[in-house]
């Protein structure tokens, strides 16, 4: 059955790369978050270990509705390794590193999810789509004010 929502197939289908790009980040940082909660260690382990699983847990309920959001729009959510392999912006862990660089590497994560997010704010103003844009304006919020509070694990 054809699709209108009041914005071109060619639009949807624009928007709807932006979002496999995004789904992609936050399946990656999902994924990253995830085995740093297993593998961390050293005298914070206990507040890591913690904040990592509400980490994890809070971007595996995000990639679900990122993937329906591109459901919505009529388009197939990429998901598997591969793809997001070849669409995200965000680099697999390839050791385990310090408790340190593990939170390095996911205030980067988190401000990565933020940029791919902001950048399709264009096309959708463009089209009008307001759903979308407040899917990722709850998004960049919570990235935001995650990447600031591990960010803030790091001062001395």
């Amino acid at each position: 059955m054809e699709i209108n929502l009041g914005i071109a197939e060619a639009d949807r289908a624009a928007i709807a790369e932006g979002l496999s790009r995004l789904l992609a980040d936050t399946y990656t940082l999902y994924l990253k978050t995830h085995n740093f909660h297993w593998n961390v260690t050293g005298p914070m382990f206990n507040t890591l270990h913690l904040m990592f699983e509400g980490q994890y847990n809070e971007l595996a309920l995000a990639v679900d509705a990122i993937a329906e959001r591109i459901r919505a729009l009529g388009f197939p959510a990429p998901g598997s390794y591969s793809a997001y392999a070849k669409l995200s912006s965000i680099k697999e862990a390839e050791a385990v590193p310090a408790a340190s660089e593990m939170i390095r590497q996911l205030v980067q994560g988190q401000e990565a999810v933020v940029r791919t997010a902001r950048s399709l704010f264009p096309l959708l103003d463009a089209v009008s789509d307001e759903p979308t844009a407040d899917l990722l304006t709850q998004r960049m919020q919570i990235h935001e004010k995650t990447a600031w509070m591990l960010r803030s694990l790091l001062d001395e």
